[in-house]
């Protein structure tokens, strides 16, 4: 089970996130949807403990946190969350100084202390799996920018996570590098890997996701099947958005 219930989180003064409750569908695909300052990515961050609420609970597997204003979770919960997350970033951030193999290894070597030739074997092997062996030696900064990302996914999914966070993993490409990357999250997701993607990309959304979550103001709007909300979303808030998305996804 990976749930989040009443979640609030605050900048400052600033609300975020006012008692967000989800459940998320292992072995299936959550998109959360909408417009900037929504608090999609923030809630996002709040899974893996990026960014730590101020009140409610999380729930990953067997390991339930509970959040209270002055009271961080211990360290050893938040690697025990993070263990079982993998993240992957809008804007890459791969090590410049290590190889595109060196990055996936990185994690393998220094966090989880594997031996150098497995976590060279799996590293190789999730290269392969993003289309990506051939660059294994490159430096990162000699790849495009979907070839980028690619080599950030393999890094994520490289301990095994349960649950793969991705936040607006295609933002920060044009059109026809992102499709890239939206091919090698559609092949997860058909492998049945659980996702949670925070995103406006409507053709990610639309052809990955099971499930899409619309937030506004810090609060869920509305929430369910992809195909239902894209298709006949009910409240007026959502609708709105939606035209938005299918608008510039027209244009683009």
């Amino acid at each position: 089970m990976i749930a989040l219930s009443a979640i609030e989180k605050r900048f400052g003064a600033n609300p975020v996130l006012r008692g967000v409750d989800l459940a998320i569908p292992e072995g299936r695909v959550t998109a959360l949807i909408g417009p900037s300052g929504s608090g999609k990515s923030t809630l996002l961050r709040c899974v893996n403990l990026l960014e730590i609420p101020q009140a409610g609970t999380l729930t990953l597997g067997d390991l339930r946190l509970e959040f209270r204003p002055g009271h961080p979770p211990a360290r050893r919960d938040v690697l025990a969350v993070r263990r079982q997350t993998g993240m992957v970033f809008q804007n890459f951030q791969l090590f410049p100084h290590r190889t595109v193999i060196e990055n996936v290894m990185e994690g393998l070597v220094t966090v989880a202390k594997w031996p150098r030739a497995k976590a060279r074997a799996r590293a190789l092997d999730l290269l392969e799996r993003v289309g990506l062996a051939q660059k294994a030696a490159d430096w990162p900064a000699s790849l495009s920018g979907g070839q980028q990302q690619r080599v950030a996914i393999a890094r994520a999914l490289a301990p095994s996570p349960r649950l793969l966070l991705c936040d607006e993993p295609t933002s920060a490409l044009d059109p026809e590098l992102a499709a890239e990357v939206v091919d090698v999250l559609a092949g997860l997701a058909g492998e049945g890997m659980t996702m949670v993607l925070a995103t406006h990309d409507l053709r990610l959304a639309r052809r990955v996701a099971d499930t899409v979550v619309f937030l506004e103001g810090g609060t869920i709007v509305e929430q369910g099947a992809a195909a239902d909300l894209f298709g006949k979303p009910g409240d007026p808030r959502t609708q709105r958005f939606v035209r938005t998305l299918l608008g510039e996804a027209a244009g683009a």
